[in-house]
């Protein structure tokens, strides 16, 4: 078990955190929070074997939040002493006097127990910030070159982040947290001189250490062994024929849909309105919570900020919440909504779930995407059998581009790889595949979906949502599942060309 670096609890947490939960009383405040944070991010890009670009960032500072007369109040600063945090309440306390004559709508929190001194560490073995560059550089030119005899050039690029919080309220709640995530990226890209095509590996972003590049959680040795020869099949593959096809989709392709439309159709605030500047609002209305048919009866969905090695998961958000695992959809049916506290109490649902997070100590903390994710069935079907009982369809590994109306309704999405499914077994790739459909459409046709075998925990480190924009990492598991009926466009012939 890790622990929490010793240069992080050497800051003046507490003595920042009593200085400004006491001004902010003394202002007479209904709540305040003090959050001190530091996310240090390093990217490393290669192209050929060789390095292209290194970026190291390190983002440290503190902010504090109050509740004023119904209405909120925020500030942040960068110099690390009581005083300033001090300071930083007073200028809260001031946007909320400034603010209050246009708040119609006054502030009130869901409850929450009083958590006195917590710490939560990530599921880690590795600090990949302890690892020297040179290493790391070394690693993934090696696996480049295992390709570059093979394909015409090859990109790749390392994320990694080490996010580091301490959060104190009004109410006692004292939490102490630091995660780690990690996200490498190979794509081998090659032509025959009248096409040009590349593949990317389908390893997901995971919150692991150094260790996921080393044999923990994923073979990349073996991936990168296949991409040359399923690239070359793929440059020879003859393009699909648009129509309407059973679909068989791999999780490293549909955890992106369920992030399109339920994850983030299943904000509330997005579905209440309050989101809309950013990627609009949502057609789950309240109204339907409880009633609304979202997909087949084996659809379950469930929103988690627990489970282990999710971008999402974290001990306690940004609000003092203790995370939870939580139902969505439940046998098709929508039965609930990701939470802050602010929007549990609005609707009168009780608690919040934890879903509350600021990507940095200068921003606010918006309502953001728990890990939600599609179960698999006990005792479920393996990805083989769902693929025998098709008969002509189309079977879809890996993400790659998307589209979704800003009612998150409407959508269409391509993939890495595509194989042609005749008589229930696969029959060849196929090119310029993408299914189109409407978010409930597509859900009510799933007849299927696989075991705890097939399940693989996907996702993205920069999911965007606020204004200012903000960017949170998430994790989206799924089950490989087998959909009746959809629309299956060609790209080429949409974009007007033969």
């Amino acid at each position: 078990m890790r622990q929490i670096d010793p240069g992080f609890l050497a800051l003046p947490l507490r003595r920042m955190a009593d200085a400004a939960l006491q001004r902010a009383r003394d202002l007479g405040v209904e709540y305040a929070a003090f959050r001190l944070e530091r996310v240090r991010a390093e990217t490393l890009r290669l192209f050929d074997a060789r390095l292209e670009g290194s970026m190291d960032a390190d983002d440290l500072g503190f902010s504090v939040r109050v509740i004023k007369d119904g209405t909120w109040g925020f500030a942040s600063g960068i110099e690390l002493t009581p005083e300033a945090a001090a300071r930083a309440a007073e200028e809260a306390v001031e946007v909320a006097r400034v603010s209050a004559p246009i708040n119609r709508e006054p502030v009130e929190l869901a409850p929450e127990p009083v958590y006195a001194d917590v710490t939560w560490v990530s599921s880690y073995e590795i600090d990949p910030f302890e690892v020297p560059v040179g290493e790391k550089v070394e690693l993934l030119a090696d696996w480049s070159s295992r390709m570059l005899g093979r394909v015409d050039h090859v990109s790749a690029s390392l994320m990694q982040v080490k996010e580091q919080k301490f959060y104190a309220d009004s109410a006692g709640t004292v939490t102490t947290q630091q995660r780690v995530r990690i996200h490498p990226v190979l794509t081998a890209m090659k032509s025959d001189g009248s096409r040009f095509d590349d593949m990317r590996t389908l390893a997901p972003p995971v919150g692991r250490g150094w260790e996921y590049l080393t044999g923990t959680g994923w073979d990349f040795p073996a991936e990168l062994a296949e991409i040359p020869d399923l690239l070359d099949e793929k440059l020879k593959a003859p393009s699909v024929e648009p129509g309407t096809y059973d679909l068989v989709i791999h999780p490293s392709n549909l955890w992106l849909t369920i992030h399109e439309s339920i994850g983030h159709a299943t904000e509330l605030d997005r579905a209440l309105g309050y989101e809309a500047a950013y990627a609009g609002t949502s057609f789950a209305t309240f109204d339907k919570l409880g009633t609304l048919q979202y997909g087949s009866p084996v659809m379950n969905v469930v929103g988690d900020r627990t489970v282990e090695h999710g971008l999402a998961t974290i001990g306690w958000d940004d609000e003092g919440v203790q995370t939870q695992s939580f139902d969505i959809v439940r046998d098709g049916v929508l039965v609930g909504y990701q939470l802050d506290r602010r929007m549990a109490r609005l609707k009168g649902l009780g608690r919040s779930n934890g879903c509350a997070f600021a990507d940095s100590p200068g921003h606010v903390p918006l309502q953001r995407m728990a890990n939600v994710s599609l179960q698999p069935a006990e005792g479920g079907p393996s990805t083989e059998e769902l693929i025998s009982r098709v008969e002509r369809g189309i079977y879809i590994v890996g993400d790659k581009s998307w589209s979704i109306d800003m009612q998150r309704y409407n959508f269409q999405f391509t993939g890495q790889r595509f194989y042609k499914i005749e008589n229930g077994r696969l029959a060849g790739q196929l090119r310029d595949v993408a299914y189109q459909a409407s978010t409930l459409d597509f859900w009510r046709s799933m007849e299927a979906v696989g075991g705890p075998q097939t399940y693989v925990l996907g996702g993205a480190f920069n999911c965007g949502k606020g204004q200012p924009g903000q960017v949170a990492p998430v994790s989206h598991g799924a089950p490989s599942a087998l959909f009746r009926g959809v629309r299956i466009l060609n790209t080429v012939q949409e974009a007007g060309k033969r």
